[in-house]
């Protein structure tokens, strides 16, 4: 298909404005425009990528989602070798350093450039023409892996450079990364799924960047800052450190923002006590800083030694590790059940604050590093991540001391705790019941796929649970107007309109009841498919697990979760208290055959009948129903006001039906 010079000009424009807005917000912390409209531009350019696949190209802003998994990383050979630096640990080494760099320069002094030390993973960039061709990890520093398709989705990186004179090649070598609050969210998500946590941010991004599958680091929070470059040809560059990073900058690659030039070992002292200081406020790990001469000529003059260059050096902060002893080994239960056990310590002053509490993350990982209550042990603080129990000193270990064991029942609310063969992490299976586990399970129990309570909003679930006013979702029918209407932000009509909202949401689908139940696992289509196969709560309820298992979408896993959750005793007295306040559904014969089975529908526009009623029962009959049109779409529904899903479904050739055409199909 021939592209039209107003689209293929369209996308020029793209281009250019996303790869802009993303240097400027990821590159400079100055974004122009607010999120919502990048999220606009982005899905524009999607879209005419999606009609128009000739015009996606390699450096194109959409292009950061990863490409199809990998069996292995290739090996990349480096053309001039990456180094590491040799490292200073005290005031004495460093002036041992300015000392030799001076009296091989046979000057009196120096001027240094001054870095934080990033602790993350160093990375060569290849970029010719402007274009980013290859990524590769350090290695040994001869050879190294191949991680361009994984490089590709760190948004920070561009794909392609712009302003002027760029190299023809440019080799650009820097740290790859990953924030507190990444490896914050990336060890929640770990927490959630039951796999075992990430131990550093450092060990987090090298994990990342390592996946085989490009889609899993576009995931993860990786962020990137240049420090030098390697070969350069077709191109010139500056005469110092400091104005090639500048450079490196204005070709809209990331630098760090304070990069300091500084004289003589006393500035770099003055730097290093600067970032020692405000370690911990920074919102990534350093573990040093870097002084490099900053003139390339001197750097030329003093060469390299084996391993490490001659004209730079990381002074390396003290490690924030101290000794104290575990006073208590507890259990936490979290929002999603998982109980994490935490060590209480005898206060320590670590990393600039006291530290009285350390996660042992799991109880594998608790046996592994053996903790027991009395231990003396070395704990760790770096940044504002959870200070954690880095070993045990053995040696003192108080005879009797007795090794620590997962309690068998939640410490909150005494159901039984569920270990699935495979996790590292063990959950509390209260969902409905347990204190712990309350309000996110009121909030899913509302939301719009599920029960669907108008005006229940997360700021109003926990004013009711934090005034007792509900203890489980079963609480929620229980509710009047005079409950409601002293709450902050809830005056009578506010909460009449929810009392009505909360005696419709009886009225609902078995399948959208499974769901809001809140399983592990137990996801929209896997409800659908054990309503579809029971049709009755009670007979799912009992199912045995070879039973469970025969459902589509339900595996061994899944079944075990949907077993134990409705085996706690807990779980059924909700259920119990709901069905007696009234809420129910329509008992439906499900037809033996599925109609509908493969084909995928798309609902856009202002419907007559509610949205959810129509799809529950398109879903019924085999359905698959999405939010997006492609090309893998049959058909599009559309109601009043349909949009710009019914101008790509008439462009892709898809089948329109309007809102009667539907009904009537579903209707048989």
């Amino acid at each position: 298909m021939s592209v039209p010079k107003s689209v293929r000009d369209r996308a020029r424009t793209l281009h250019a404005e996303l790869h802009e807005h993303n240097y400027r917000y990821y590159s400079r912390d100055d974004p122009l425009i607010p999120d919502a409209e990048y999220d606009q531009l982005l899905r524009e350019l999607q879209s005419i990528e999606a009609e128009y696949p000739e015009l996606v190209t390699a450096d194109s802003p959409t292009q950061r989602v990863g490409a199809a998994p990998l069996k292995a990383f290739g090996e990349v050979r480096h053309e001039m070798r990456m180094l590491s630096l040799d490292n200073a640990f005290s005031d004495e080494e460093l002036m041992d350093f300015d000392r030799r760099v001076r009296e091989r320069l046979e000057t009196d002094s120096v001027e240094y450039a001054a870095e934080p030390k990033l602790d993350g993973l160093a990375i060569s960039l290849l970029y010719q023409d402007g274009k980013l061709v290859r990524a590769a990890t350090r290695g040994d520093g001869e050879t190294g892996e191949d991680v361009t398709q994984n490089v590709r989705t760190i948004v920070s990186v561009p794909l392609k450079l712009t302003g002027a004179s760029i190299p023809e090649v440019l080799e650009v070598r820097g740290e790859v990364y990953m924030s507190h609050a990444g490896f914050a969210a990336l060890n929640r998500l770990a927490a959630e799924e039951g796999s075992k946590p990430f131990v550093n941010p450092r060990n987090a991004a090298a994990g990342s960047l390592r996946q085989l599958d490009p889609a899993i680091t576009a995931q993860r929070s990786l962020e990137m800052f240049c420090y030098g470059v390697g070969k350069v040809t077709g191109g010139k560059l500056a005469s110092t450190h400091i104005d090639i990073l500048a450079q490196l900058q204005e070709w809209r690659l990331r630098v760090y923002g304070d990069v300091q030039c500084v004289s003589d070992v006393a500035g770099c002292m003055d730097y290093y006590e600067q970032y020692r200081q405000q370690r911990d406020t920074l919102p990534f790990e350093i573990d040093g800083v870097v002084f490099k001469v900053n003139r390339l000529d001197q750097q030329a003059s003093l060469g390299f030694v084996a391993r490490a260059p001659r004209w730079a050096i990381a002074r390396k902060f003290p490690a924030q590790e101290r000794e104290t002893t575990v006073q208590d080994i507890e259990v936490q239960v979290g929002r999603t059940g998982a109980l994490t056990p935490v060590a209480r310590l005898e206060p320590v002053f670590v990393g600039g604050v006291t530290v009285t509490n350390a996660t042992l993350h799991n109880e594998e990982e608790v046996q592994r590093k053996d903790v027991r209550k009395g231990d003396a042990v070395i704990v760790r603080r770096a940044g504002d991540v959870i200070p954690e129990v880095v070993r045990v000193i053995r040696e003192k270990r108080r005879k009797g001391a007795r090794r620590f064991r997962m309690p068998e029942n939640c410490p909150v609310c005494g159901s039984h705790v569920m270990r699935v063969e495979g996790e590292a992490v063990v959950r509390c299976s209260g969902g409905l019941f347990c204190p712990a586990q309350r309000k996110e399970a009121i909030k899913h129990f509302a939301s719009r796929r599920a029960l669907d309570i108008e005006g229940l909003g997360d700021k109003l679930v926990e004013q009711l649970v934090e005034k007792s006013l509900i203890h489980d979702v079963s609480d929620l029918y229980q509710l009047t107007v005079d409950d409601l209407a002293g709450l902050e932000r809830m005056a009578e009509k506010s909460a009449g309109n929810l009392v009505e909202a909360l005696e419709a949401s009886k009225s609902t689908a078995l399948a959208r009841f499974i769901y809001a139940l809140g399983i592990r696992e137990v996801g929209e289509t896997t409800a659908q498919s054990l309503a579809r196969e029971f049709t009755d709560l009670d007979r799912l309820m009992l199912a045995d697990a070879e039973t469970l298992e025969a459902v589509s979408d339900v595996g061994p896993v899944v079944a075990t979760r949907i077993r134990e959750f409705f085996a706690e005793q807990h779980n059924r007295d909700v259920i119990a208290k709901l069905l007696d306040a009234g809420v129910h559904w329509a008992v439906v014969e499900q037809p033996r055959q599925q109609p509908l089975a493969g084909k995928t529908f798309v609902l856009t526009g202002t419907l007559s009948m509610p949205r959810a009623e129509l799809k529950d029962r398109l879903q019924s009959l085999g359905a698959r129903v999405t939010g997006s049109v492609s090309k893998n779409t049959d058909y599009v529904v559309v109601g009043e006001n349909p949009g710009s899903k019914h101008d790509k479904a008439v462009k892709l050739g898809i089948a329109i039906l309007d809102e009667a055409a539907c009904v009537k199909l579903v209707s048989g």
